[in-house]
């Protein structure tokens, strides 16, 4: 775990070790923030293995960029209808750790205190090749995803 000290979030972990993270602890939760159109076509992390789902709520949608008013909010509700205590591990993912890392501030600004950013995200920078995937993130991680 790293974390600059302008961060108001608990900091910034790889996609390896919110995995482990994940498996380790119960009632840790992931929080996939990209788009529907994200989930859709680039794939979704697969967390079936460790029992678990991650919770799909966007902070912006698409295609303006708009951060979601009711983020924070659905997002308490989600935990709560899920028993995921307020102590309980929080690692928001996005497609390069930006979005996540933004979404991450807000909910340790409503009051939880264990809210990470998983650094490089779902697919991670683009390579030389312009392409992500490869590089950083989840998919680079060769941790489990699936596509619909």
């Amino acid at each position: 775990m790293n974390g600059g000290s302008d961060q108001t979030y608990s900091g910034d972990l790889s996609a390896r070790q919110a995995w482990d993270l994940l498996n380790e602890t119960p009632d840790a939760t992931l929080i996939d923030v990209r788009t529907r159109a994200e989930w859709s076509y680039v794939g979704t992390v697969d967390l079936s293995v460790l029992g678990k789902d991650a919770v799909l709520l966007e902070w912006q949608s698409f295609p303006d960029r708009q951060v979601n008013p009711e983020f924070v909010d659905t997002l308490l509700a989600e935990l709560s209808r899920r028993g995921v205590g307020a102590d309980e591990p929080l690692l928001f993912l996005c497609r390069s750790g930006v979005r996540s890392a933004a979404a991450a501030r807000a909910v340790t600004a409503a009051g939880r205190d264990r809210c990470y950013n998983i650094a490089g995200g779902f697919e991670g920078g683009l390579d030389a090749d312009r392409h992500r995937g490869r590089l950083r993130g989840w998919k680079a991680e060769n941790l489990p995803w699936v596509q619909s």
